[in-house]
């Protein structure tokens, strides 16, 4: 082939990684080829005409579009991150020679966890975490998204967390596998998983002639039983389905599994035949698990799809979970704290008026001096859960108030001398020192621990976002944007800030995470 031939992808390392080594197949049959990476937004707002034609996937619909528009000639995929259904026009052109299948068990220090009944594990996928639970069902599983590189960032950088899944294939072809890491031999992978594929133009008979000379036929096989399978059970990236087909000897060997979102229901199925007549292994497993109960399964999954969708700035317990009515909600922390290291002489000298406003606070001053060493005279704090931390780690609170602003007046009023030293925060609202100082009492600010914004970008099928802090709207508003989406906040001062950007803000009628939980339930009782 004369012309150039332009391969899509999106343009992080592991795209790239499988970008580069379509590139090299087919530069090794004598053609010319040039890498034309694509910036991915993971939801990206398309044209009217463009929409219309089926593109669903979230981490191929860009690709989709520039192909469509006669920007590039291929696109390369990770077979499992691709819908059952191409949009009309995109055909499949490709399946190049599958990777390592399995799951992989990334963790912190060792596997102590496994056998005990409290552990974290973290992972953005439904089908992990429905097997996950499935095996360890006292087991907490927290929101995990981003690239290789991002998760695994993150997995270090939460001190709670014990291990988060991966793909074997995706840390393996980037070489960031860490040795703190097994695979799961007994998590039965997303359909394609491990497998790249190419795509084309339907009607470019050229690109897919060349394109079959890369093609890997045994991969191609089991990848379209797995997707077939996916396919027949009307599920995506939105229902707990496995499935994985091998060839040996001359046989087909397929497994599939359904579950349920909390992993307490599983379905399973394994099927035999010899090469040439699997043809109807997809279609025989699909029935098969639909009529022992995946019916009723698949028909809770549509429905809990219907269900009004909250999305929590900070990470839920389970406990708290259960609290919620006719909703279905995901957490994760959009705020990071870095602890800062407080100067002993300061902590060790006597302070006459002390105001702490959280408990990352309690945490920072804790761990650097002993409750024995501070010589705090009167405390005083913001909320219920703050003014027990203290009082079991500092000492006796003087004075406490659910916000912020009652507190400031109440100091104004009742304060032993003309000054406090505030442990706080680098981003707060100055609504303690501006009230204070406007009344003639000096505000000596030493900021505790830093707070860094960490969000992500969220569904557009969520209706409320739950918010604890104006720096959870802050961490929000980086990557996401209000639309028509309710704001329900922990208390007055969310609400202010919360007011700037969105329509419908209301107010939980105490400042906790349970109140707000009720305020949701509230709006969809």
């Amino acid at each position: 082939m004369s012309k150039l031939i332009r391969i899509g992808t999106r343009d992080s390392e592991l795209a790239l990684w499988q970008a580069k080594t379509v590139q090299q197949q087919l530069e090794h049959l004598g053609h010319k080829t040039v890498l034309v990476p694509v910036k991915s937004t993971g939801d990206m707002l398309l044209d009217k005409p463009i929409y219309e034609l089926g593109i669903t996937g979230v981490f191929t619909r860009i690709l989709d579009t520039a192909m469509l528009n006669n920007k590039i000639d291929i696109a390369v995929h990770s077979l499992k991150d691709v819908p059952t259904l191409l949009p009309v026009g995109i055909v499949q052109a490709a399946v190049i020679k599958r990777g390592n299948v399995r799951d992989t068990l990334v963790f912190k220090d060792n596997e102590e966890f496994l056998s005990q009944r409290e552990a974290i594990i973290a992972t953005g996928s439904l089908r992990r975490k429905a097997q996950w639970l499935n095996r360890y069902p006292t087991h907490t599983i927290v929101g995990l998204r981003g690239n290789v590189n991002t998760r695994l960032q993150k997995l270090e950088d939460n001190d709670h967390w014990d291990a988060a899944i991966f793909a074997a294939a995706g840390i393996g072809r980037i070489g960031v596998r860490p040795e703190e890491a097994i695979n799961l031999e007994w998590m039965v992978p997303a359909p394609g998983q491990g497998a790249i594929m190419v795509t084309a133009r339907e009607d470019d008979e050229e690109i897919l002639a060349i394109c079959n000379d890369i093609n890997h036929e045994e991969t191609e096989i089991c990848t379209t039983i797995e997707r077939r399978f996916l396919n027949l059970l009307e599920g995506g990236c939105s229902a707990p389905i496995g499935a994985l087909a091998f060839i040996k000897n001359e046989e087909v060997s397929f497994q599939g599994v359904l579950l349920s979102l909390d992993g307490s229901k599983k379905i399973e199925v394994t099927r035999k035949e010899k090469l040439g007549n699997h043809h109807n292994i997809a279609q025989y497993a699909a029935d098969y698990v639909l009529e022992r109960g995946g019916s009723r399964i698949m028909n809770d999954l549509e429905d809990a799809d219907k269900n009004i969708q909250i999305f929590s700035t900070k990470n839920l317990s389970e406990v708290q979970r259960q609290r919620f009515q006719n909703v279905n909600v995901e957490s994760t922390d959009f705020l990071k704290i870095s602890l800062n290291r407080i100067p002993k002489p300061l902590l060790k000298s006597p302070i006459e008026n002390v105001i702490i406003t959280s408990q990352n606070a309690v945490e920072a001053i804790t761990a650097i001096v002993p409750k024995e060493e501070l010589q705090f005279k009167n405390i005083y704090c913001v909320g219920r859960r703050t003014k027990k931390l203290i009082e079991a780690k500092i000492g006796k609170v003087k004075h406490s108030e659910n916000y912020a602003k009652l507190l400031a007046e109440y100091l104004v009023e009742y304060l032993d001398g003309t000054e406090v030293t505030h442990f706080c925060s680098d981003i707060r609202l100055d609504e303690i020192s501006q009230t204070l100082e406007k009344n003639h009492i000096k505000v000596n600010e030493v900021e505790a621990y830093k707070t860094i914004l960490d969000s992500e970008k969220i569904d557009s099928k969520v209706k409320g976002i739950m918010f604890y802090s104006p720096s959870t709207i802050a961490a929000y508003l980086e990557n996401n944007e209000p639309d028509n989406k309710v704001a329900y906040c922990i208390g007055d001062t969310t609400a202010t800030e919360a007011k700037k950007y969105f329509e419908d803000v209301r107010v939980a009628k105490i400042p906790t995470v349970e109140s707000v939980i009720d305020l949701v339930n509230e709006t969809y009782a």
